[in-house]
């Protein structure tokens, strides 16, 4: 017999490459942005898990709730995609961890390629 596998139970790689649930932090209906595009693409494409938008600004986005922070998402979450600037860049990766987040990507630019203040930054996101 097959055990059911709870979602608690899954690796981090498992959790990455087929997320059930992923939230966007850096959401946005901006006109042309990254986060207005992978929300879309989540949506709209072939992904059947849950979709949570994260902008603190932003009650809703795209007809649907839009959370203050991955805090306040009502459960943990598989994939966490961080599309902010890169000097938010650390709290947010230190607020995943707290919450439990299985994996983490981040889309940003300004980290070592920027010089030694961007890889302060970038060792900060790693220490976390």
């Amino acid at each position: 017999m097959i055990s059911e596998v709870r979602i608690s139970d899954r690796s981090p790689l498992a959790c990455f490459f087929s997320p059930a649930s992923v939230a966007v932090i850096g959401a946005t209906d901006r006109e042309d942005s990254v986060g207005r595009s992978i929300v879309n693409n989540l949506l709209a494409g072939t992904y059947k898990g849950k979709v949570y938008a994260v902008n603190p600004r932003r009650a809703e986005l795209f007809g649907r709730r839009c959370y203050t922070s991955i805090a306040a998402v009502p459960e943990a979450i598989d994939l966490v995609v961080i599309v902010t600037p890169a000097p938010t860049v650390p709290g947010i990766v230190a607020e995943c961890v707290k919450a439990k987040a299985k994996a983490v990507v981040v889309i940003s630019a300004g980290f070592k390629e920027k010089g030694p203040e961007g890889a302060a930054l970038e060792q900060q996101t790693h220490r976390n």
